[in-house]
C-alpha cells in the first residue's frame, strides 16, 4: 500500500492557514457572471500556456489564446498547437468530471492523458499504460535522471494511489492530498510521455472536486513555470534515481512545502485579480454558473449585450455545424433555458428565459 513519508512543518502549516483564509475571502467576493466567465477563461488559457511551456512548448500566451479562441494556425508549430489544444480541452473535462462525481476514477485519469496526447479530439479512448521501461535522461549529458518503476507494477501503483486519495480526503487537508497525488503520479510515470501534464491535471481535478478551485479561477501552473528549479527539486528526491532504490520511500516534505507555498501565492494573486474585477454590491452569481455547462455560460454572456439569439449565433459562438446548432437550440427550449421569440423557420429567434434574466449584469 502507498504510504507517503512526510512531516507537516511550520512552513506547511503557515501556507495552509493562508490558503484557507484566501479561499474564504475569494468565495465571498461579489463577481458578476460575465466577469466570472472572463476570469475563468483567462485562468484556463494561462494554465494551458504555462503547463505546456514546462514541457517545452514554444507558443507564447498570445499565440495560445489565438490557437484556442480563434483557431489560428501558427507557422511551423503544429505539434505545439496540438499540445495546447489537448491541455485546454482536458481542463474543460476536469470541470465536467468534478460536477458529476466526488471521487477520483482511474478511467478519468486515463481519459485526461488521452486528451493531452490526442490534441483534445472528441471520442478518444482512455490511454493504456506503458508496456515497457521508461528512462528520463538529462538532455545535455544524456545521464539517467530518473528510472521509473517497471511497467508490470504501474497498474497496481496507480490503484494504490487512488485508494490512498479516497482514504486520505478525510484525514488530511485537501491541498496536501493534491500535492501528494501530483508527486506520486509523476513518480510512477505510467506513460512514455505526458506524465507531467497529467499529474498537474490530477492535482487540479482534486482541487475542483473538493471545492478548492476558487470558482474555477485556480491555476498553479504559472507558479511552477516561474519557479521551475524548485518544481524539479521537489519532485526529484531520495538517495537514488532508481524508483526501487529509495525513491519510493523518500521523504517528500520538501515537495509538499513547495506545492503549498505555490498555492498560497497563486490564491493571493487570484484574490487581487478578482477583487479588481468584482463590482461592489452585486450578488455573487457563481452558483448559477456552476450549474450551467460551458456552452450555456457562453450564451448567457451573449445575452449581456443582445436581446435575441439565432441558431447562427450559436453556431459561431460554440463552433458547431448548422444542424448541430439548431438541434441544440431546440434542446435548450425544452430545458426552458431559452424561449422562441420569432417562429420564422428561416430566421427563428430566441430570448433568454425569464428565470435567467435576473442573473445578467
Amino acid at each position: 500500500m502507498f504510504k507517503p513519508k512526510f512531516q507537516i512543518s511550520p512552513k506547511m502549516a503557515k501556507s495552509l492557514m493562508q490558503i484557507e483564509s484566501l479561499k474564504e475571502s475569494i468565495i465571498h467576493l461579489p463577481i458578476t457572471p460575465s466577469v466570472l466567465l472572463s476570469l475563468r477563461e483567462t485562468a484556463k488559457l494561462q494554465s494551458t500556456h504555462f503547463s505546456t511551456m514546462i514541457e517545452g512548448n514554444k507558443l507564447t500566451q498570445n499565440e495560445v489564446n489565438l490557437t484556442i479562441k480563434k483557431s489560428k494556425r501558427i507557422q511551423d508549430r503544429k505539434r505545439d498547437e496540438k499540445e495546447v489544444k489537448g491541455y485546454y480541452i482536458a481542463l474543460e473535462i476536469v470541470e465536467n468530471i468534478a460536477k458529476q462525481r466526488n471521487q477520483i476514477n482511474e478511467k478519468d485519469i486515463k481519459l485526461l492523458h488521452a486528451l493531452v496526447m490526442g490534441g483534445g479530439k472528441k471520442g478518444v479512448k482512455p490511454s493504456a499504460y506503458r508496456d515497457g521501461q521508461n528512462v528520463i535522461r538529462d538532455s545535455r549529458t544524456n545521464a539517467i535522471v530518473y528510472l521509473p518503476p517497471e511497467a508490470k507494477d504501474v497498474a497496481i501503483l496507480i490503484k494504490d494511489l487512488i485508494d490512498w486519495i479516497e482514504k486520505s480526503i478525510k484525514n488530511f487537508p485537501i491541498p496536501i492530498v493534491a500535492a501528494i497525488a501530483h508527486y506520486q503520479f509523476a513518480t510512477i510515470h505510467p506513460y512514455y510521455d505526458g506524465n507531467g501534464r497529467t499529474a498537474r491535471l490530477l492535482a487540479t481535478l482534486i482541487m475542483h472536486i473538493w471545492k478548492y478551485d476558487l470558482k474555477g479561477l485556480y491555476s498553479l501552473d504559472e507558479y511552477y513555470a516561474e519557479n521551475l528549479s524548485g518544481y524539479y527539486e521537489g519532485l526529484n528526491v531520495g538517495p537514488s534515481h532508481n524508483y526501487y532504490l529509495g525513491r519510493e520511500k523518500a521523504d517528500i516534505s520538501k515537495w509538499i512545502e513547495y506545492f503549498l507555498e505555490g498555492m498560497a501565492y497563486s490564491f493571493n494573486r487570484i484574490k487581487e485579480q478578482a477583487k479588481k474585477s468584482s463590482i461592489k454590491g452585486l450578488q455573487d452569481k457563481s452558483k448559477l454558473l456552476n450549474q450551467l455547462d460551458a456552452r450555456k455560460r457562453i450564451i448567457l454572456t451573449f445575452f449581456q449585450a443582445n436581446t435575441n439569439l439565432t441558431s447562427r449565433d450559436v453556431e459561431e459562438l460554440c463552433k458547431l455545424q448548422p444542424r448541430s446548432s439548431r438541434a441544440l437550440c431546440e434542446k435548450w427550449v425544452e430545458e426552458s433555458f431559452i424561449n422562441i421569440s420569432d417562429l420564422s423557420k428561416k430566421n427563428r429567434k430566441y430570448q433568454l428565459a425569464s428565470k435567467y434574466k435576473k442573473y445578467l449584469d
